[in-house]
């Protein structure tokens, strides 16, 4: 039954993800929010309020001078890695409150090449944090992942199983950065980076762009033959005591992560159970953090990851379909439009139009998980 405040997705576009020296971040920006327009049969002058979030490669409301200067309200958002599901959340809560029955939510950035340089003060933190390497993320993660590995019998052959899927489906998705599969035996032996990670179970700051439009009620059933439904979004913070990213403690117990909190917020609020999920899409800053996600999001028990990777339960084809577009480790992860990603991946998933590798069996419930520094997330459910 359609509520009068249900939220959908109408349009989506997205700049193909990697490298391109020829473009600025604002070009890629430009490019999905055209796409997305196009996708959803509307103008620029016929969207009423607007978000968009890019960590480095601009302001996002300066794009109106591109777009035009309709005196749309458009609100800048930066919220790390949490920063496109947070621009969606903006424009549906606009909507919901009345402000406009149209929405856009955009976000883009183009990092330099190497490691993201991140400043220990921005998140509170004295110089002696960054003195012990951990501002370094690669750090964090692997020490995070050998620690769960460790704790729940899992072997270090499930975190090439991770990324030999993610390189597999990215090899099918046009708009995918990394598209040459590799084995997991070639994973395994490319350059340590920080043990148990290898240089290919980790992603790589990017670059890209994605957009979504979205629309008020029965306005969606107007311009779209298949609107998705935002069923529910919810975004957390940590806790005390839990042992996130630039969070410099270690609980001696059990801790329960912001994924844990936000994932059952937005399955209560759906009326749904991670069982019921058809196609997901998780946060893999590496492996290892996708091995994690699975069962903070309530997709699996903890220990049971590597079960679920060599029945093959995780791929495209199998019981819950993670990453179909490779995800972080095949995209690349350009901040601000990481989380976008997310959503035009399930959202064309959810049409049966996926770019690459279709879900078979025209799937009706989708997941969405993004997680970042310095312990944030946002999960969402979508569903036609």
């Amino acid at each position: 039954m359609r509520r009068a405040d249900d939220v959908y997705v109408v349009g989506c576009g997205m700049h193909p993800f990697g490298r391109d020296e020829s473009v600025t971040g604002m070009d890629m920006a430009e490019r999905a929010i055209r796409e997305a327009l196009a996708d959803a049969g509307v103008a620029w002058e016929d969207i009423g309020y607007a978000a968009g979030g890019s960590d480095v490669s601009g302001k996002p409301d300066t794009l109106v001078g591109r777009l035009g200067l309709t005196g749309v309200p458009f609100v800048n958002v930066q919220n790390g890695c949490a920063t496109g599901a947070s621009t969606v959340l903006t424009v549906a809560n606009a909507l919901r409150a009345g402000e406009a029955s149209l929405g856009l939510a955009v976000g883009f950035d183009k990092h330099e090449r190497g490691a993201f340089h991140v400043s220990a003060a921005r998140y509170g933190l004295g110089d002696w944090y960054a003195e012990t390497g951990m501002m370094l993320t690669t750090q964090f993660f692997a020490l995070k992942t050998r620690r769960y590995l460790y704790e729940h019998g899992i072997s270090e052959r499930a975190l090439a199983m991770v990324a030999a899927r993610a390189f597999r489906n990215g090899s099918h998705h046009p708009l995918a950065w990394r598209r040459k599969p590799l084995t997991e035996r070639e994973i395994l032996d490319s350059a340590e980076v920080s043990p148990p990670l290898t240089q290919y179970m980790f992603c790589s700051p990017g670059q890209g762009a994605a957009a979504l439009v979205l629309a008020l009620g029965d306005r969606a059933f107007d311009l779209c033959e298949r609107p998705v439904r935002l069923a529910s979004l919810a975004f957390r913070t940590r806790r005390f005591g839990s042992f996130e990213v630039f969070s410099p403690w270690l609980p001696p117990g059990p801790h329960r992560s912001p994924s844990v909190d936000a994932a059952e917020a937005v399955f209560r609020t759906a009326g749904l159970r991670p069982a019921d999920v058809q196609v997901a899409q998780l946060q893999d800053t590496d492996s290892g953090s996708e091995l994690i996600h699975l069962a903070e999001t309530g997709l699996c028990g903890h220990g049971e990851q590597e079960a679920l990777l060599a029945a093959g339960d995780t791929d495209a084809a199998g019981r819950i379909p993670v990453n179909t577009d490779g995800g972080c480790l095949a995209g690349g992860e350009p901040v601000g439009a990481s989380g976008l990603r997310q959503f035009h991946e399930v959202v064309r998933q959810l049409q049966g139009r996926a770019p690459g590798l279709q879900v078979p069996g025209a799937p009706r419930v989708g997941f969405t998980h993004v997680y970042g520094a310095p312990g944030i997330s946002a999960c969402s459910v979508l569903t036609v």
